[in-house]
């Protein structure tokens, strides 16, 4: 056997099935639609559409409420901060913000930056730069001789917001510098 002779078992591979194509191919004609009708053609969307009756998912009752406003926070609690100091990931005496914690892997996700939550025992003294922290928290990490400091995060929504008023001052104050 040599290498240019290697070739894949037969029925291995099998090619696509090109529809539409003639009589001859197996699929011509309708290419496998049936004939006529909204279903026959190209982007068709009625998927969960009853006929005129009103659909299952119109007629279950809606459940539960999604706040439009609640936060984002990443929350990490002391023990696993604990953790990482005792594995090297953190150094003792430390500044931590979100940055750090999610360099050390404890903080994922929170667009609205880090909450310090109070379960496990903290014996190092850190100090945090953080968008929240439950009382038991600030308490635990205070004994251990840290200092927690508690910042207002800006969302990034409201930054955008900002942003695109500062641009529309700016336009203002170039119109009027033509004007005058």
């Amino acid at each position: 056997m040599k290498l240019n002779e290697i070739r894949d078992n037969q029925g291995a591979r099998k090619s696509k099935m090109r529809v539409g194509r003639g009589i001859g191919s197996g699929k011509g004609k309708t290419g496998g639609r049936g004939i006529k009708g909204q279903k026959s053609r190209e982007g068709v969307s009625i998927a969960g559409f009853e006929g005129g009756q009103m659909p299952l998912h119109m007629r279950l009752p809606k459940r539960g409420f999604n706040n439009i406003f609640a936060k984002d926070h990443a929350e990490v609690n002391l023990g696993a901060i604990q953790k990482a100091v005792d594995a090297g990931k953190i150094k003792a005496g430390a500044t931590l913000d979100h940055a750090a914690l999610k360099e050390a892997g404890l903080a994922r996700g929170g667009k609205d930056g880090v909450r310090l939550l109070g379960k496990g025992e903290l014996t190092t003294a850190l100090t945090f730069t953080v968008a929240g922290a439950s009382k038991g928290a600030i308490e635990a990490v205070e004994k251990a001789g840290g200092k927690v400091d508690v910042i207002v995060v800006v969302p990034a929504a409201e930054k955008a917001k900002a942003k695109k008023g500062v641009a529309r001052l700016e336009r203002i104050a170039h119109k009027a510098s033509f004007k005058a």
